[in-house]
């Protein structure tokens, strides 16, 4: 079968939130319509889901056998890592900032540009590590607004657990949540050793204690791109499942 290929814009977009001007990745399917309403998923980390987990090959993939409903991707690029660290650090200098901004500007804007569906249960945040982190951090605060999310090995401290446990709509969210079993010593963008996957395991207890709907799963592999690649068509699978 011949698979039809989605195109990739890139959208500058100027935050006042961060007083920068971002390039935005969107990608729109093959058969996109100003006609049709999209679900849309928010990836951090956005040059790397797009160039290391080929998330638009995936969509391509899953939306030619029908796997999955049409859907924008909108991929966020970081600067170089410090920003990255200020940004999606739980401890980082603008992530307050940076979690205001994926809410107050830049949904409003993707609603203003492109025939988005604007329900909570049609958007979701996606990340990596840290990426992932923020990702969870921004859904906890604006489940009206990001109602799934999608956490590939996220970096989980004491702040993480805490922002669940103070959760009090954890029935609006749907979290898909992976982590590698040899993720037991992994370096971080500060230059620690740090153990991933205990953390997540907790983590994982946590929302299902909070009752917060989802998915959980352990792959056998460590912290990196080579794994999460694998496992993105699961996750955009169970994200956006075709009713």
């Amino acid at each position: 079968m011949e698979i039809e290929r989605g195109t990739i814009k890139d959208v500058p977009f100027e935050s006042r939130e961060l007083g920068e001007t971002l390039n935005l990745w969107v990608y729109l399917p093959a058969r996109f319509s100003p006609l049709y309403k999209y679900a849309v998923c928010i990836c951090q980390d956005g040059k790397d889901f797009f160039q290391l987990g080929r998330i638009a090959r995936a969509a391509d993939e899953l939306l030619a056998k029908g796997e999955i409903e049409d859907l924008i991707i909108v991929g966020i690029p970081y600067a170089n890592i410090p920003d990255r660290r200020r940004k999606y650090h739980p401890d980082g200098e603008q992530h307050g900032a940076y979690i205001r901004f994926l809410a107050h500007e830049l949904v409003p804007f993707l609603d203003r540009e492109f025939p988005t569906a604007q329900m909570a249960s049609d958007r979701a945040l996606a990340g990596d590590s840290l990426a992932a982190t923020v990702s969870l951090m921004a859904a906890l605060k604006y489940p009206h607004t990001f109602g799934k999310a999608a956490l590939m090995s996220p970096l989980v401290n004491e702040k993480v657990m805490e922002a669940v446990k103070q959760c009090t709509d954890p029935k609006l969210l749907d979290i898909y949540h992976i982590a590698g079993k040899g993720e037991t010593e992994v370096k971080t963008t500060d230059g620690k050793i740090q153990d991933f996957i205990t953390p997540n395991r907790t983590l994982h207890q946590i929302l299902a204690e909070k009752g917060v709907p989802g998915f959980y799963d352990e792959f056998d592999g460590d912290h990196s791109w080579r794994y999460w690649q694998k496992d993105l068509p699961r996750a955009l699978q169970y994200l956006f499942k075709k009713v």
